[in-house]
């Protein structure tokens, strides 16, 4: 991946917009329940449309092992010069260690949806959500793209939100006004995740639009800034998925020219849609009661500070701790200490809800009974200042680890 290249964002006037992916101009969606779900009423399929070809960026999941979506998504992308006209996307089974037939599989996904939209096969990317290691049943995804195809319009974002979904509890979607003294632009986005979530990249699925005129390059460059502090900074369970991809396409349909002078307020736009979506996966985390934020701060370089705070956010013992409500600050130490990180561990501090537990190499357990009350609630906030001198901080968030995760992956292919 190219180097993520820093940006001095400006305030912007940014407001919330009811809908999701589709709330940007020049964008519709359809979806329908195609039968790759077992439940009759389960949505499973979705088109996500640009009136016309878009400007398109995405990241995609760093694991080795990449499913057929994957591939075949980097493949039309190059070929198509960073043109997209459309998304089809399928949740139920991810089309993961398929093989050859798995990419053809793939393809007809992209080749459907362009006969259908009338455009390029190359100009189609494809999604794929589920279950590995089984395959897709074509006749049913055919049938459920031309359905699909057939429905899209300005009102679909919410169903297409609902049929990426898996085990998530929820969908995720959310849209943004952006104020730029060029003129007013849209930013729109749709998300699903809840189990296998530690993308180094993106999410597991995430689709970002809007209405700006954006050059794929500069769409690309933002699409890795935002997603570094929002996608990239979640994890639910350590996890990364065959078929992680987050997609960003933009219309141009406001007539609003992002350019270097511009590109702040699409950073900005961009980080308040993802934001709110990869909160959104960390809030449905499979069996998760509570929203963990995990902050170190002083740390020497920023790399440093992500490391730190994602070893404490991935330690099973910290997020079992976090689930019973139990104020162990020595999970929370231990873990900082194995990440890897060089800290002193008499300058290293420990706050749990704003209370101090650990301080310069000694514990402060008088104060265990308000951090156990804070933990008892549904948002928790740990703290670590490791006292380096470099005043870099990070933001990791996670979830809590229930006997209900246990049970879900458990019986995921039962």
């Amino acid at each position: 991946m190219a180097e993520v290249r820093s940006v001095q964002t400006h305030p912007t006037a940014i407001t919330p917009l009811p809908g999701g992916v589709t709330a940007p101009a020049g964008f519709a969606a359809g979806a329908v329940h195609c039968g790759i779900k077992a439940s009759p009423t389960a949505l499973d399929l979705a088109v996500l449309a640009a009136d016309a070809p878009a400007a398109a960026a995405a990241l995609f999941t760093t694991n080795l092992v990449q499913a057929a979506p994957v591939v075949v998504s980097r493949q039309h992308l190059e070929r198509a010069d960073g043109r997209a006209r459309a998304v089809a996307v399928n949740s139920g089974c991810a089309n993961a260690c398929t093989g050859t037939q798995g990419l053809a599989d793939a393809a007809q996904m992209a080749q459907e949806t362009a006969a259908a939209l009338g455009c390029p096969p190359d100009q189609v990317l494809v999604a794929s959500t589920g279950v590995i290691g089984v395959a897709l049943k074509m006749d049913r995804v055919v049938s459920g793209i031309r359905a699909a195809a057939g429905r899209l319009s300005r009102q679909g974002g919410g169903e297409a939100a609902r049929a990426i979904m898996t085990t998530d509890p929820f969908p995720k979607e959310h849209a943004v006004a952006v104020e730029t003294r060029r003129g007013r632009f849209i930013v729109g986005g749709m998300a699903k995740g809840s189990g296998m979530i530690e993308p180094n990249m993106a999410t597991m699925l995430g689709f970002l639009t809007t209405d700006a005129e954006v050059p794929p390059a500069l769409l690309r460059r933002a699409l890795q800034l935002s997603a570094r502090d929002t996608f990239n900074a979640i994890t639910v369970d350590g996890e990364c998925s065959t078929n992680d991809s987050l997609v960003a396409l933009a219309s141009g349909a406001s007539g609003v020219v992002i350019d270097e002078e511009t590109y702040p307020a699409l950073v900005d736009g961009l980080l308040a849609v993802s934001r709110e979506l990869a909160v959104g996966i960390v809030r449905g985390g499979e069996g998760a009661t509570k929203l963990v934020a995990v902050t170190v701060t002083d740390a020497r370089t920023v790399d440093e500070a992500r490391q730190v705070a994602r070893t404490i956010a991935n330690s099973p013992l910290v997020k079992t701790a976090v689930h019973g409500a139990d104020p162990n600050w020595g999970r929370i130490v231990a873990a900082a200490g194995r990440s890897g990180v060089a800290f002193e561990i008499n300058r290293l501090t420990v706050h749990v809800g704003g209370t101090r537990l650990f301080e310069r190499g000694l514990p402060h357990d008088e104060s265990a009974p308000a951090a156990a009350e804070h933990l008892k609630g549904a948002q928790v906030q740990i703290d670590v200042n490791l006292g380096s001198g470099g005043g870099v901080s990070a933001t990791i968030w996670t979830c809590d680890l229930s006997a209900e995760y246990v049970r879900i992956n458990g019986e995921y292919r039962t």
